[in-house]
């Protein structure tokens, strides 16, 4: 069990320590779980009447909810980012290899750097090159000419196709793939003709990719996911796709193909984006929307309604196909008051 003290996560974080400083802390938990050798944080003053309840040893807070806690502190600008930080340093998560397994199948000509760990039945195709501290799990296939960046890590069966590069300090969940065909057909008289789908996948530095998430390679050009971009499980990203820098995906989201997405986006849940539009920087569109225009200004963005009784949604169900003609009889009330005046 890895221990520290307040004192050396206060150099750290560089925080302001406050109460006894030789405390040791072993992990972190909330506020109401936490118990003697953790540390918790306070980034919500809702919770404010937990703190005086908390078995934690230690707590990260801002300045101004430090006057309200008598027990040990690290005064921090923002303590849920403090939380996070803290977390990866008290990290016990396993890695993803050790060594490299007898079984996996390594192609001669592969490059494999220094420091790379490559799980059991691994397969590792011609042509390929690990960056140093690469870990691949076990069950993984990384295909023909595709690069991976130094430290960046893959769970056990992710399938990386053909020419597919992967930067510097990036993590993918376990099941998802990348570099897939995507859904490129002509049509000759009702009978679909495949387009090859010659471009490749390009993926920045510090990605994260959830668990069973597709992402597709170009059909001409590559498919780009830009720097610091983090991916929720269960996604799919379309051919031609651009996700801008350190813009956010949540679950179940679908992007449609050649659409852009701007930097800095956060991207809800269970989001429906169609093909060839744009999205500007720093957009946050909403969990359950259905995008189908391009959005060219910063700002919030919802569509979609929420869950009613049954009854209720039937009758606006109805009202909803309505809406035509109870336009029309507005304009038709408008220019007949018009005609009155």
């Amino acid at each position: 069990m890895q221990k520290v003290t307040l004192k050396e996560l206060g150099q750290q974080l560089n925080a302001t320590v406050k109460g006894d400083a030789t405390v040791e802390i072993t992990s972190v938990a909330t506020l109401e779980d936490a118990v003697q050798g953790q540390l918790s944080f306070l980034a919500n003053s809702k919770y404010r009447a937990q703190l005086e309840a908390t078995q934690a040893s230690a707590v990260l807070l801002s300045e101004k909810e430090a006057e309200f806690y008598l027990g040990n502190a690290l005064i921090v600008a923002d303590p849920y980012v403090s939380f996070a930080r803290v977390a990866q340093l008290l990290d016990i998560t396993p890695k993803q290899a050790l060594g490299i397994h007898p079984s996996a199948s390594i192609d001669p000509s592969a490059i494999i750097g220094e420091g790379v760990a490559i799980g059991a039945n691994a397969v590792i195709e011609a042509g390929v090159i690990l960056g140093e501290n690469v870990q691949v799990g076990p069950g993984c296939v990384i295909g023909q000419d595709s690069i991976i960046g130094s430290d960046s890590r893959l769970w056990a069966n992710v399938t990386v196709y053909h020419d597919v590069h992967i930067g510097q300090h990036c993590l993918v969940q376990s099941g998802t793939v990348i570099g897939s065909d995507g859904f490129g057909y002509a049509n000759e008289r009702g009978t679909w003709v495949k387009i090859p789908q010659t471009g490749g996948v390009r993926i920045g530095n510090r990605v994260e990719i959830g668990a069973c998430t597709s992402i597709d390679r170009g059909a001409l050009s590559h498919t780009e996911i830009h720097d610091g971009v983090i991916i929720d499980n269960q996604i799919q990203i379309a051919h031609n796709v651009i996700v801008g820098q350190n813009t956010a995906i949540a679950g179940s989201t679908t992007i449609a193909g050649s659409t852009e997405i701007g930097k800095y986006c956060i991207i809800g849940g269970n989001t429906a984006i169609a093909g060839h539009l744009s999205i500007a920087d720093g957009v946050h569109v909403s969990g359950g929307t259905n995008v189908t225009s391009i959005i060219r200004d910063k700002g919030v963005y919802s569509s979609a309604t929420v869950a009613m009784e049954n009854k209720l949604w039937r009758r606006n169900t109805v009202r909803f196909r309505q809406l035509d003609e109870l336009f029309n009889r507005v304009k038709q009330l408008e220019k007949s008051t018009k005609g009155e005046e």
